[in-house]
């Protein structure tokens, strides 16, 4: 099990989204999951193919969507025919076909800078994730130092306020202390949080 669950947990739907990402990529083969970010009006409802239809791959290259409704067909081919997929269906009457073209040189060198691209803002959003953890852990870091500073400054109080309840300084010379403690106490917690806001920018800066 993992020491860090919600920090992987993110990590990881971070790297399944880049995997929907390029599997929507049309790359020349048949693959089903060029459909999934396509919906079909159904009965009002915008449903995603996969929920009203089969979907086969009879050869490398083409895909046959064969729906479990017949009214749905003529749906499916206009949310196809309204995608940036592309392809236009070849619809039967019975099942609709997507026959996906070869790519040309320049077709496959941008779909290369397409899925660098996608790549490359995956593994900033993980970047991203890890820093806000970080952050956090800094700010942890500052709060509990804060809280030692001032648990001192509370032990340091007891310790002179005996000392007076005891003669052996003043209520004065306790006052005056008081106030000296006190300030050390602000000096140092502003010194805490400048060095826990220092550290914080500097992770957003890498």
């Amino acid at each position: 099990m993992s020491k860090y669950p919600e920090i992987e947990s993110k990590m990881k739907k971070t790297a399944e989204v880049l995997k929907t990402q390029l599997a929507s990529v049309r790359a020349g083969r048949a693959n089903a999951a060029v459909l999934d970010q396509i919906t079909v009006d159904y009965y009002g409802v915008p449903t995603p193919i996969q929920q009203v239809a089969s979907i086969s791959v009879p050869d490398p290259r083409s895909l046959m969507i064969q729906p479990w409704d017949a009214s749905v067909l003529k749906g499916i081919e206009k949310a196809i025919l309204a995608s940036d997929l592309g392809i236009n269906p070849q619809n039967d009457g019975r099942v609709i076909r997507l026959v996906f073209p070869q790519l040309t040189e320049e077709r496959r060198k941008e779909l290369v800078k397409e899925g660098s691209k996608m790549a490359e803002e995956t593994k900033i959003t993980v970047r991203s994730i890890r820093r806000e953890e970080l952050a956090k852990q800094v700010k942890k870091y500052g709060e509990e130092s804060k809280v030692a500073v001032r648990n001192i400054r509370r032990e340091a109080i007891d310790k002179f306020k005996k000392q007076q309840k005891a003669s052996e300084i003043t209520e004065d010379d306790y006052k005056d202390i008081e106030k000296d403690i006190q300030k050390l106490t602000d000096d140092y917690i502003k010194e805490v949080e400048s060095i826990a806001d220092a550290k914080e920018k500097e992770l957003f800066e890498i």
